[in-house]
């Protein structure tokens, strides 16, 4: 098995290249095909391949973002529960106030940067970027979608 490149803030997102650039680029090229298609030899047919190739964009476009909530939300899970265990009393009972963003943010952070940055994310209202920024660990997630 090939070793995997270690991830950092620079090459932490994933592009599925059967998605990004075969699935996405046909429908949408398609799209374009039956429109012009459609103002060249106009038709009810023709006009109706527009709008179903339209709905294939918007079905492309949805089937990807569902994964990725379903993703964000295994990640506020799993987050919520390693930050429960990691962090003392008083940051523990505060863990509701951080925004999915920002628990999405936490998941590269290695356990021993975790408690200081959850207390900067909570003072300072960090976003994501700014607390995967902030780490000077990255702790790789090579499972994500």
């Amino acid at each position: 098995m090939a070793e995997k490149v270690p991830q950092t803030f620079a090459n932490h997102v994933r592009r599925d290249p059967l998605f990004h650039m075969f699935a996405l680029p046909v429908v949408a090229i398609t799209f374009i095909v039956s429109i012009v298609h459609a103002v060249r030899h106009p038709g009810a047919e023709q006009w109706w391949a527009v709008v179903f190739f339209a709905a294939m964009i918007v079905v492309t476009l949805k089937s990807r973002l569902y994964s990725l909530r379903v993703q964000d939300r295994v990640i506020r899970l799993e987050e919520r529960l390693r930050l429960a265990s990691l962090l003392p009393e008083p940051l523990r009972s505060r863990v509701g106030e951080l925004s999915e963003a920002q628990l999405i943010g936490l998941r590269f952070a290695p356990d021993s940067e975790c408690a200081a940055l959850v207390q900067r994310a909570l003072g300072e209202r960090l976003s994501c970027a700014d607390i995967k920024k902030g780490l000077t660990a990255w702790r790789a997630d090579y499972w994500r979608v």
